[in-house]
């Protein structure tokens, strides 16, 4: 909703506020300014001119030498290149010296050996934007409807002197469409007085070739409908005030009964259309559903086909217009119209709204309509801007206004108590404040013992109940006012969840690690989860889906990190490592009888290089042990108190020699692996390596208890072994043996070689292992030491028959 500062000024008196502090009281009370756009751009030194001689340019043909009465002693010459000017024309002209938008300083010049002291303007140049200039002006310069003084500074008379408010509105706040609901929500604020227009009286000839017959079939689509007929109008360019009133509004003048119409929607807030009633083809209105396929040619040229679902206003016989949305082509007010049709009614929200969205067409209309208008402005709307149609466009009424009428006009009431206010906002506000809100409000309260009874006007549809009468207090007292408390009970302590703690401390362990997090649809393709997943039964498919590509509820989150890997390869960034936590959906059952359980996973997918160091020359390619270090970094991040382990397994879609499943206390988790060489073609993805774990279970697990242990005060002493085992032995099976062995003296255990081939059988391998021994109570000595080692030596041989290696 764009406000005009100056016309707000005729129904509020805040002459002593400028634009920008009116913006500023709206902001902080809840109806949020965007922005105020002062009208003038830069322009000074502009005034009107009379054309008052024009001759073509003897040495240009498309140029013409204008003498032009600017208001002094001697005609100024100018040559100007609109193909519209003429003589006796009211025209602006930027003097010599003058300033137009963008910093363009006007000069004196020589044009093809003519003299020019200065410039006639179009609209676009002061500052105006093309679509709202009159069509007749879209192209060349501005004409003054009406005479001028030459001399006379334009500034005031287009209006430049003004400032718009732009009002961005929550879809409640329609009261706001309309200057009058500015006004009130103002004199709210600042606790004055609105003075509404005045409507005045038309003195109707009622004729009987005046009479109009009105009949309502859609009765629950418009509880009211009124019509006037006035004649003998004379179409013509409205004056220059309601042009320019309506530009400074974002609405482009078409003629002085169409600016009427949209004029008194911009003050009221209420939808009026003007029919030419020559070419509505009747003197009967009928307001009905439309026909199934029945067809209406609209304002804007475009046929559109209709269904019995929407609402349109007839002849008795053919459409004439869509009821709330916009009028038809054929019966549109145009230059040679004399007797109008001027209609106001009361259509009901729901059936605009889904006759705009069927349709793709949003009007100024549809869209009060759809968040609902004043009941009670309705008829006082229609009978304003007959009065101004009569005055602007010499028209007379010559009938009564003929209406059906079921509309309720009664005022919603709601009752709330002062505890209740003080409780929701946690104030300590007292009654006479609360009473002296509602009066600027302009709401009848009456208060019994601390208890309101509250008859909300009809002009705010928004206020229904307790809450809404609530949030009025707390705007109009002020949220400054209202004091900063920590929402905390006995029962709802605030703070985060420990699975909401979770997330977050994963996220910052991988952030900082490199991985950046990605965030994607829940939905997804069945084809796309089948390379990773074979069970399409356990997939829920949307009934309605609004693409193929968004059809089914995923099961897993990797499809799309592949997918983004494959946008980034595709761009040419070749390095990437992403993560996301995020729902997925899985039943037991083909037929879904229940709802499918949503659990939270946790996947990444990597690809290129892990690390480079460009100096140096250094690059680590992402593998598998990457991605395992990864994981079992966020395992220690968590804590988790359990035995971990990463055992060898085959997975859909994965690389089967090089795809491991993380069990923790036995039961799986989730899978790390690289991708198999198909799934990364499905996708054209080099070598990418991936991991998936269930977040729920791994959060259910117990953390650890932080214990501290002194520093060793005396030294450790290290052994290392090579060993000879049979080349199925796994090296965490010949670790663990080795822990069990060792006793409390030994301290850690690392495998650091694995060798196979030359100077070994086959079937055999070779496993390193650096043993550090440490007593925390004195210094170890060798003997100390070798017993225990040989101990493990041993063990190690009898368990699993592993000897030294030669």
């Amino acid at each position: 909703m764009l406000v005009s500062y100056k016309w707000l000024k005729k129904y509020i008196q805040i002459e002593d506020l400028t634009a920008e502090e009116i913006a500023e009281q709206l902001t902080r009370s809840g109806v949020e300014v965007d922005i105020v756009t002062p009208m003038n751009k830069g322009v000074k030194n502009i005034v009107a001119g009379k054309v008052v001689a024009c001759e073509k340019h003897p040495e240009a043909d498309k140029l013409n030498v204008c003498q032009v009465d600017i208001g002094e002693e001697e005609l100024a010459q100018i040559v100007c290149g609109a193909a519209n000017v003429g003589k006796d024309q009211y025209v602006v002209v930027a003097k010599v010296g003058a300033r137009l938008p963008g910093g363009m300083k006007i000069k004196r010049a020589k044009l093809r050996g003519q003299v020019s002291e200065g410039m006639i303007c179009s609209l676009q140049e002061l500052g105006f934007e093309g679509k709202l200039v009159p069509k007749e002006y879209a192209e060349g310069i501005y004409q003054f409807p009406t005479a001028v003084t030459p001399g006379e500074d334009v500034i005031p008379l287009l209006n430049l002197d003004d400032h718009v408010l732009e009002l961005d509105l929550t879809p409640n706040r329609s009261d706001c469409l309309s200057m009058l609901g500015v006004a009130y929500e103002i004199g709210a604020i600042l606790g004055r007085e609105v003075t509404l227009p005045e409507v005045k009286e038309v003195e109707s000839t009622i004729e009987a070739a005046g009479t109009v017959a009105v009949s309502v079939e859609a009765k629950d689509d418009c509880p009211y409908y009124g019509a006037m007929i006035i004649k003998d109008v004379t179409i013509s360019p409205s004056p220059l005030w309601l042009q320019t009133t309506l530009m400074a509004a974002g609405i482009r003048p078409i003629n002085n009964v169409v600016d009427v119409t949209n004029y008194v929607l911009l003050e009221y807030g209420q939808p009026l259309h003007a029919f030419d009633l020559e070419r509505f083809g009747s003197k009967e209105v009928l307001v009905r559903r439309a026909f199934e396929g029945e067809k209406i040619m609209t304002l804007d040229g475009a046929e559109r086909t209709l269904s019995a679902e929407h609402l349109v206003i007839t002849n008795g016989k053919e459409p004439v217009a869509l009821a709330g949305v916009m009028g038809g082509a054929n019966s549109e007010v145009q230059q040679d119209t004399t007797t109008i049709l001027l209609e106001a009614a009361y259509f009901s929200g729901i059936t605009v709204r889904k006759a705009s969205r069927d349709l793709g067409l949003r009007s100024d209309a549809s869209a009060r309509f759809e968040k609902g208008v004043d009941p009670n402005r309705v008829k006082e709307a229609g009978l304003r801007a007959a009065a101004m149609i009569s005055e602007l466009a010499g028209g007379t009424v010559v009938s009564d206004v003929t209406e059906y009428d079921a509309l309720d006009r009664g005022e919603k009431e709601v009752t709330i108590s002062l505890a209740k206010i003080n409780d929701l906002l946690g104030t300590a506000i007292d009654t006479v404040t609360v009473k002296t809100i509602f009066n600027k409000l302009q709401f009848a309260a009456k208060e019994d013992n601390d208890i309101f009874h509250i008859s909300v006007p009809t002009r705010r549809q928004d206020i229904a109940i307790e809450a809404d009468v609530i949030e009025e207090v707390a705007r109009l007292y002020g949220y400054d006012n209202i004091p900063a408390t920590l929402s905390y009970t006995a029962t709802t302590p605030g703070g985060l969840t420990e699975l909401q703690a979770k997330k977050r401390k994963v996220r910052r362990f991988l952030e900082s690690v490199g991985i950046h997090e990605a965030v994607n649809y829940s939905l997804t393709t069945a084809e796309k989860e089948s390379l990773f997943e074979k069970r399409s039964a356990e997939r829920i498919k949307l009934a309605l889906p609004m693409s193929e590509e968004r059809s089914t509820l995923r099961t897993t989150l990797l499809p799309h990190l592949l997918d983004a890997l494959s946008y980034n390869k595709n761009r040419g960034i070749l390095n990437v490592a992403l993560y996301e936590i995020g729902g997925v959906f899985h039943t037991n059952e083909a037929a879904l009888t229940t709802q499918p359980s949503e659990k939270t996973y946790l996947s990444g997918a990597f690809m290129g290089l892990w690390y480079e160091h460009a100096w140096q020359g250094e690059k680590k390619p992402v593998d598998f042990f990457v991605v395992k270090g990864i994981v079992e970094g966020l395992l220690e991040e968590l804590a988790i108190d359990a035995d971990v382990r990463f055992d060898q397994a085959e997975v859909t879609g994965l690389h089967p020699g090089r795809t491991a499943c993380l069990k923790v206390n036995g039961k799986s988790v989730g899978v790390i692996g690289q991708l198999h060489p198909n799934t990364a073609k499905a996708w054209s993805l080099p070598e990418t390596y991936v991991f998936e774990l269930d977040f729920h279970q791994l959060a259910d697990q117990d953390e650890k208890v932080v214990r501290y242990a002194p520093i060793p005060r005396f030294p450790a002493m290290d052994r290392d072994i090579a060993l000879v085992v049979d080349e199925n032995v796994k090296a965490e099976e010949v670790e663990q043996v080795i822990h069990e062995l060792g006793g409390d003296l030994l301290k850690h255990v690392a495998l650091f070689d694995l060798y196979q081939g030359e100077h070994l059988e086959s079937g055999k391998k070779s496993l390193a292992f650096s043993l550090r021994y440490q007593d925390p109570e004195k210094t170890l000595t060798d003997e100390e030491v070798t017993v225990v080692h040989e101990k493990v030596l041993v063990g190690l041989e009898e368990r699993i028959g592993a000897t030294l290696r030669s």
